[in-house]
C-alpha cells in the first residue's frame, strides 16, 4: 500500500476562498489546536513562484513508513539501530514498551495514510476525538523536520545533503506500488525510501508556509 505526500499551501488566495476544498479540515486543525492551547493556523500573502499550488512531492509505501518508524523508536530509546527484512514482532514490542515514548513523536504517532502535519512548533502531537474522527493526530513540521534529522545518520543519510526524492507523475493508489519503489541500495533501503519523501516535504513546507498531507 502506498500514497502520495502533497503539500497544501497556507495562503491567503486559497484559505479564504470560498472554494477552498480544504476548509472542514482547516476548521477541525484550528480548533483542536485551540483546545489544546495552540496558536491558529498561520494565513500567508500568496507569493508567485513560491506558493499557490497544491502539489505532490514524493511518494512512499506503508511498509517503509513503518521501517522508518522503527529505526527511530530505536534510536530514541537508546537501542541499537539494526536492519530487518521484515517488520515483525519486534517493532510491536517496541510500540507497547515505549508507548508513552511513542506517543509524543510527531514521526510515530501520526496516522499512515491520512492527517497532517501543519508549520507550527508544538512539542507532542496533538490528539483529540474531532482529530481521530477525521484524519487522526495533528503534526508539527517543526517537531517531525527534527526526528528526521535525529535519525538520519542512522539509516546512512546526511541530512545536510539530502537525496532529492522523484516527484510522483500521476496520482499513487492506495493498493498500489509507490514511484519510484525503494532501492536496493543496503540493509537501510526501506527506511531511505520514506525518509526521503518526508524530508523533502518538510524543508519545503517550511520554506513556502504549506502544511503536509498524505493521499
Amino acid at each position: 500500500m502506498a500514497c502520495d505526500i502533497w503539500l497544501v499551501p497556507l495562503v491567503d488566495l486559497l484559505v479564504l476562498s470560498p472554494d477552498n476544498p480544504f476548509a472542514e479540515d482547516l476548521a477541525i486543525y484550528n480548533g483542536s489546536l485551540a483546545a489544546a492551547g495552540l496558536p491558529q493556523l498561520p494565513v500567508f500573502p500568496y507569493m508567485p513562484g513560491l506558493s499557490g499550488d497544491v502539489e505532490p512531492v514524493a511518494a512512499f509505501d506503508y511498509e517503509s513508513l513503518h521501517f522508518l518508524r522503527r529505526a527511530y523508536l530505536l534510536q530514541l530509546t537508546g537501542l541499537d539501530v539494526t536492519p530487518v527484512d521484515e517488520l515483525g514482532g519486534d517493532y510491536e514490542q517496541l510500540l507497547e514498551m515505549f508507548e508513552a515514548t511513542a506517543e509524543q513523536s510527531h514521526l510515530v504517532w501520526h496516522f499512515d495514510h491520512a492527517g497532517a502535519y501543519v508549520p507550527l512548533d508544538f512539542e507532542i502531537p496533538v490528539v483529540d476525538d474531532a482529530l481521530l474522527a477525521t484524519g487522526g493526530p495533528l503534526g508539527s513540521v517543526q517537531r517531525l523536520l527534527k526526528e528526521l534529522e535525529a535519525v538520519a545518520a542512522h539509516i546512512g543519510i546526511d541530512y545536510q545533503l539530502p537525496p532529492v526524492p522523484v516527484r510522483p507523475v500521476a496520482p499513487t493508489t492506495l493498493e498500489g506500488p509507490a514511484y519510484p519503489p525503494p532501492g536496493q541500495d543496503g540493509p537501510y533501503a526501506r527506511e531511505r525510501h520514506a525518509w526521503i519523501g518526508l524530508y523533502a516535504a518538510a524543508t519545503r513546507a517550511l520554506a513556502q508556509g504549506s502544511m503536509i498531507v498524505f493521499a
